[in-house]
């Protein structure tokens, strides 16, 4: 992309690996705490008390706004899949050129329709690749399966050249689908990768 997208952002250390952090300086703090209220140290002891109870109050503030952060993309992308499934064939195709054109690709255009022949948006990604698209504006109960895959694998490459070939979906792929793109260098994007990618908070396909 011309600028990159940009995701959500994520603190550098996992909050599981806070946790364990956490947990190992309690296993430290406590017999310590304990040993000098033994030895009659009151004082101490009152400090790392002060220190464990800090720590927790942080481990669970830190928590609570990671699970806002989420709440908050997933609120985002079920928005922008909505949007999509509202919109028709036609519409979703231009929805998808927008998105190339807005993370820097060139020449985006629709060129979806009778005798396309599989593609549906071309474009020239940033790094000077080819892009070839079909897009499929599917209800959430209809998949994409291995059938739509293999047509536009027979034309992808061979009829528009393309470098990068990319199957887009408002639903989901079978199994067998996702083993075909697999086999033939296909990159998939369903409802919940296009949510990312149509909000920032995922890559675009030809970032994968």
């Amino acid at each position: 992309m011309g600028a990159p997208a940009r995701r959500t952002t994520q603190s550098a250390t996992p909050a599981g690996a806070v946790g364990c952090l956490y947990a190992a300086g309690a296993g430290v703090l406590i017999p310590a705490m304990l040993l000098m209220w033994a030895d009659g140290n009151g004082a101490g002891a009152l400090i790392l008390l002060v220190l464990l109870a800090a720590s927790s109050i942080a481990l669970g503030r830190r928590r609570a706004r990671q699970a806002a952060e989420l709440r908050h993309v997933r609120m985002l992308q079920s928005t922008e899949v909505a949007r999509y499934h509202a919109m028709n064939p036609r519409e979703f195709e231009h929805a998808v050129a927008f998105l190339c054109e807005r993370d820097g690709c060139q020449g985006a255009q629709v060129v979806g329709g009778a005798g396309d022949l599989g593609a549906d948006v071309v474009a020239t990604a940033p790094d000077g690749r080819r892009l070839v698209i079909q897009c499929k504006r599917y209800g959430p109960t209809t998949k994409v399966g291995s059938p739509d895959l293999q047509r536009f694998g027979g034309t992808c490459y061979s009829v528009h050249g393309a470098q990068v070939a990319v199957v887009v979906t408002t639903s989901v792929f079978t199994k067998p689908a996702a083993q075909y793109a697999v086999n033939s260098g296909i990159r998939l994007f369903d409802e919940a990768a296009l949510a990312a990618w149509a909000t920032r908070t995922g890559p675009a396909p030809w970032l994968l």
